[in-house]
C-alpha cells in the first residue's frame, strides 16, 4: 500500500514540476551536472564552461586535440547524456 501511494506523490510531483515550467530547468541541471559522470574526470579537467540554450549544450574545451575528438564523438556524447538524465533535454552539441 505505502509504495502504491509513494508513486502517486511522484507522479503528483512531476505533474506539478511541468505545469509550473520547472521539469526543463532541473533537467538542464541534471545534464549539466551528468556530464563529469557520464564523460569522466579526464575530460571534465578540460571541460572550462557548460551551458544550454535552446535544446543546445555548449561546451568549452581547453585542448585542442580533445575538442576535436570530442567533436567527431558528439551523436554518442548527445545521446548518453540524454538517457543518463532520462529525457531528451539537448538535441545539438557545440563544442568549441
Amino acid at each position: 500500500m505505502k509504495r502504491n501511494d509513494a508513486e502517486q506523490i511522484g507522479l503528483l510531483i512531476r505533474q506539478f514540476m511541468r505545469r509550473e515550467g520547472l521539469e526543463s530547468p532541473l533537467n538542464e541541471y541534471r545534464l549539466i551536472q551528468a556530464w563529469k559522470e557520464v564523460l569522466g574526470p579526464g575530460i571534465s579537467s578540460y571541460t572550462d564552461g557548460l551551458h544550454i540554450k535552446n535544446q543546445t549544450l555548449y561546451v568549452h574545451i581547453t585542448s585542442p586535440v580533445l575538442r576535436q575528438e570530442l567533436s567527431m564523438g558528439r551523436d554518442r556524447i548527445l545521446k548518453n547524456l540524454n538517457h543518463h538524465v532520462g529525457a531528451q533535454v539537448i538535441t545539438n552539441i557545440v563544442i568549441y
